[in-house]
């Protein structure tokens, strides 16, 4: 038999269809940002993450005419600040300005983490990626990467190096470095890149790998020697500074910072902020100041850095294996 409804049956359906196409009209008008935003940094404040949040958040924050914090939480090569992220509401007013490394080196180092580096977030913008370099302290007698090898066979266990923590990208480059070159060198693990950076200076440690942005000053000023750069190729800025992977054939390592969300913050200010992001870094003032320190802007969609993300994930799980790297 064929139900028979009464028009004041209908009303209740009709005016709840109507709500609700309402409401979601609503809530799609509805401005972004109409309060402060938060963004962490999972790191110390001097590092070249920081820096990033800092120039980008105070753009944000004249375009949106809302404060943008920047709040410093270090800790767990990354983990702390990002895991706060990972669990907060996902209303776009909580974001991570963070590393590669936490999100597809950390799953391969520690044993039980406290979020999915690629699964618990959502990719918002890749910002920079920065050139990563070779320094060591001016009392270390070499001046390039086949005499740093050299010198470190000849005193093993002896020579120190730097990083921003266990699992960072610093770790994994002179990890990397050492298994390749076949040298014992030992590990000094810091809270941030700006604190290693301050004992490297001051001659506690010997070599540091790092982004550009960390000790670019330092090394115009000769406070520091820059011996190489760890990307694939030369730096179009830096044409007289060889690649390690000249003297070590094979070694690349390329770093990028991103922002990210807590997974389910609506797409719509996912985009908008991944408009904002790419619109900010790429201001000739902004850029400038990026250029000059090393930090390359990189203009790219959310489904993008996922992609990257994901094929990061399963190359660095490989390499953290095989060089037996893992998280204290």
């Amino acid at each position: 038999m064929r139900a028979v409804y009464r028009i004041t049956d209908l009303i209740p359906v009709a005016a709840l269809c109507l709500f609700t196409a309402y409401a979601a009209a609503a809530e799609s008008q509805t401005p972004y940002p109409v309060k402060p935003v938060r963004l962490i940094v999972p790191w110390a404040p001097g590092g070249s993450t920081d820096l990033l949040a800092r120039a980008a958040g105070q753009k944000f924050s004249e375009s949106w005419k809302q404060a943008v914090v920047v709040d410093n939480r270090p800790g767990a090569s990354g983990n702390i600040g990002s895991d706060i992220v990972a669990k907060a509401q996902p209303d776009g007013y909580t974001l991570l300005v963070g590393s590669m490394s936490t999100h597809v080196m950390n799953p391969a180092l520690f044993e039980k983490m406290p979020f999915k580096g690629v699964d618990d977030f959502e990719p918002v913008a890749l910002m920079a990626y920065v050139r990563n370099v070779l320094v060591v302290h001016p009392s270390v007698p070499a001046n390039s990467v086949k005499e740093l090898i050299a010198l470190a066979k000849s005193q093993p266990g002896k020579i120190s190096y730097a990083s921003a923590g266990v699992g960072s990208t610093n770790h994994l480059c002179a990890e990397l470095f050492r298994k390749m070159a076949h040298v014992d060198i030992f590990h000094v693990p810091y809270k941030g890149g700006g604190p290693a950076v301050v004992d490297l200076v001051g001659g506690q440690v010997m070599i540091f790998f790092t982004g550009y942005t960390n000790v670019a000053e330092h090394v115009k000023a000769g406070r520091l020697k820059l011996l190489a750069v760890t990307e694939s190729k030369r730096a179009p800025y830096l044409p007289n500074v060889p690649t390690v992977g000249e003297f070590l054939p094979g070694y690349e390592m390329a770093v990028y910072y991103a922002m990210f969300a807590p997974k389910g913050t609506p797409r719509t200010i996912v985009n908008q902020l991944n408009a904002e992001a790419n619109r900010v870094l790429t201001l000739p003032e902004v850029n400038q100041r990026l250029t000059a320190i090393g930090a390359e802007p990189e203009a790219i969609t959310p489904d993008q850095l996922a992609k990257i993300l994901r094929a990061d994930l399963a190359k660095w799980t490989k390499i953290i294996k095989e060089i037996g790297a893992k998280a204290d």
